[in-house]
């Protein structure tokens, strides 16, 4: 996989966009330049997820970028997305790959490199070092953040790809980068921005600062 299609991952949450929704928020979000869209959200039924999944999907090709949708194989299936992005507590990678295909982009979030290795060896193609610093939009709090040295470990564990995720926004991309991150995943920052555009800019300019 190509991690430059990684460096800004944008992860969709229904609240913290309010009044402007997530189709709109990931509107603004792909024409300011993202080019991968992570679907998730915990409380939809699946017919609304679905329904909000096929709008993504239709939008992400129409910008050529790649729709995921996060732990629900069926309905990344149903959607026609291209891959989906899976915890340590969903379906396995292996199985994952073995319905939705070869083509298929399969991510998955390690905390050790033994999780790493497994999900590599799953077939994986990229990793997500789960939670680099606290952030209110994980409600699993019991688990301290991983810091940026784990960044360095995750990613001499394997060949994948690695995005950090949680807590990332732009005052912090560009070290987040230094510390080997092929890319950063990022919630709050924003589809809770005010301004979508600038929030993207302002990212992205961190992000390749620290190239």
């Amino acid at each position: 996989m190509n991690p430059d299609l990684l460096a800004l991952y944008l992860v969709t949450d229904p609240v913290l966009c309010g009044e402007r929704g997530v189709i709109e928020t990931c509107r603004q979000a792909l024409e300011a330049g993202v080019k991968i869209i992570q679907l998730r959200d915990k409380t939809a039924i699946d017919k609304e997820l679905l329904k909000t999944a096929i709008q993504l999907k239709k939008l992400c090709s129409k910008y050529d970028a790649l729709f995921i949708v996060n732990d629900n194989v069926t309905i990344a299936i149903e959607s026609k997305a291209g891959g989906v992005h899976l915890g340590q507590d969903d379906m396995s990678c292996g199985e994952a790959r073995e319905l939705l295909g070869e083509k298929a982009v399969i991510g998955v979030s390690v905390r050790t490199p033994e999780e790493a290795v497994k999900a590599w060896k799953d077939s994986a193609d990229y990793i997500a070092a789960n939670m680099i610093f606290r952030t209110d939009t994980k409600t699993d709090i019991a688990r301290p953040p991983l810091g940026l040295d784990s960044i360095a470990i995750l990613k001499a564990a394997t060949p994948l790809p690695l995005i950090a995720i949680g807590g990332i926004n732009a005052s912090n991309a560009d070290i987040v980068r230094l510390a080997g991150a092929d890319g950063i995943a990022v919630v709050s920052a924003i589809m809770a921005a005010t301004d979508v555009h600038t929030a993207v800019c302002n990212l992205k300019e961190g992000h390749h600062r620290a190239k």
